[in-house]
């Protein structure tokens, strides 16, 4: 069976869920191709050659994305047999298996992905349709990534630290999560559960990387720190291995505070800077959302890595339905306070909750009242805040970080324009503004970051929207 991958966004990384799976196929006797239209146009002939189509969907924008260009598929090419798979193909199932595929497989996806396949290659095999989403949790042993077949690292984002770039390599020690913070997409998923990928693939997969000129590894697990003792046993070899290549990893505030042991090791081993969903420092909706820490905690563990040399790029979801132009001021005040401004890219600010199929906030009664009529298109039930204003602000911040990001403009004068909107809106004066300008153009010098920046929960651009329309 001849089939194509496809991946549409994974956070400007080389896709592991395209490159993973063509492995596991290949292995499996299949012809594999992969295409990510990311950083590549869409592909007539490598269409043509397929015999099926698997599109990666890990995330809220890539799925977004993958719908546009199913469609543009089915248009082109009708019977041709389609699966979704990966964390958000369970979303919108009506849609997506009614509509535009075949199959939809969440979770631990390559056993049922290699079952489509096989079952398609089958003698006088015709395509069937799946009521229902698979969603596969058995663990399984995974094959390193078949990266090959994908375009080189330097297509994708960098690091970029003080006045220098490396590129960057995207690796998962765990799939899923232990935690079930009720706005993550995760646990409607894997219900409180992870699944380890053996340390073998993954160092193999890095000696991979390096030799196609990866000098950092972004851990891209959900929670690096879900199995502590499989992640340090990985950073501790990888170390070893390669004394002078850096990482950056994802965690939880308390699991940086609970295991406040492990960043002097980690820190030495080359870690730069750790990925933490502070979300917001309202205590009021971080208990909403059952995040697990306070916002004095996040103060916490901020310092704590600051005083092993590791800087924290915050996470942010400014926009629920609890909260008010003030909740979002008290934000970014937070972040002049603890120096973070060089540290949070700008669309953070703009974030606003997504609700999908599933999710656990649907639970709560006093969301509810917010909620519209579920919306497939846009993969999440629609809800106004309680304060219209906070709304406006959303929309308004939404446009003038895109155009920023269009032009390319330091993180600087964007947060001093981002914090005046946000003070207009929230009925402040202008006094301190010159003085928030003077802390952010001097807090934007060296700090380790990814030359990505954009956000898995961030509604997709129309420049990304635009070549899967045609």
């Amino acid at each position: 069976m001849r089939v194509l991958l496809i991946s549409t966004y994974e956070l400007g990384h080389q896709p592991l869920h395209v490159a993973s799976p063509a492995a596991a196929l290949r292995r499996a006797g299949h012809e594999v191709r992969c295409l990510d239209l990311s950083v590549q146009p869409w592909d007539p002939d490598a269409l043509d050659w397929a015999q099926a189509v698997g599109f990666s969907v890990p995330m809220h924008t890539a799925m977004r994305l993958a719908l546009n260009a199913a469609r543009r598929l089915r248009r082109e090419h009708p019977r041709l047999p389609i699966c979704f798979y990966g964390l958000y193909a369970p979303v919108s199932r009506e849609l997506v298996v009614g509509e535009l595929a075949g199959r939809a497989i969440a979770g631990e996806y390559e056993p049922a992905l290699l079952a489509w396949a096989s079952g398609l290659a089958s003698p006088g095999a015709l395509p069937r349709a799946c009521e229902q989403p698979i969603i596969h949790l058995q663990r399984g042993n995974f094959d390193p990534p078949a990266r090959e077949l994908l375009p080189p690292l330097e297509r994708y984002a960098r690091l970029a630290v003080r006045a220098e770039e490396r590129l960057v390599g995207y690796v998962e020690a765990s799939h899923g999560c232990v935690h079930r913070c009720r706005h993550c997409p995760v646990p409607a998923v894997y219900d409180g559960r992870i699944r380890i990928v053996q340390a073998d693939t993954v160092l193999r997969d890095i000696e991979r990387l390096v030799d196609m000129g990866a000098r950092h590894i972004t851990f891209g697990d959900p929670d690096f720190l879900n199995g502590r003792r499989h992640s340090i046993a990985i950073v501790r070899a990888l170390h070893e291995r390669f004394p002078t290549l850096t990482f950056d990893c994802t965690t939880k505030v308390e699991h940086v505070l609970e295991h406040a042991d492990v960043w002097e090791e980690l820190a030495a081993s080359g870690c730069l800077f750790v990925v933490s969903a502070l979300e917001c420092v309202n205590d009021e909706i971080l208990a909403r959302l059952d995040k697990g820490h306070t916002t004095e905690e996040a103060v916490l563990a901020i310092d704590l890595l600051r005083e092993q040399g590791i800087e924290t790029r915050p996470s942010f979801m400014p926009f629920t339905p609890w909260s008010t132009p003030a909740d979002v001021l008290d934000i970014l005040d937070f972040v002049v306070a603890h120096d973070l401004v060089a540290n949070v890219d700008a669309v953070q600010y703009t974030i606003r909750l997504l609700v999908p199929e599933g999710s656990l906030l649907l639970e709560r009664e006093d969301l509810r009242e917010h909620l519209g009529t579920y919306d497939a298109e846009r993969l999440s039930y629609p809800w106004r805040s309680a304060d219209p204003a906070a709304d406006q602000l959303q929309g308004r911040l939404s446009a003038l970080v895109e155009q920023s990001m269009a032009a390319q403009e330091p993180i600087g004068p964007v947060f001093s324009r981002v914090r005046a909107a946000v003070r207009d809106a929230a009925g402040k004066t202008r006094e301190g503004v010159r003085e928030c300008e003077a802390i952010t153009m001097g807090s934007t010098e060296g700090r380790p970051r990814l030359t990505e920046p954009w956000f898995c929960c961030a509604e997709p651009t129309e420049h990304q929207f635009g070549p899967l329309k045609k």
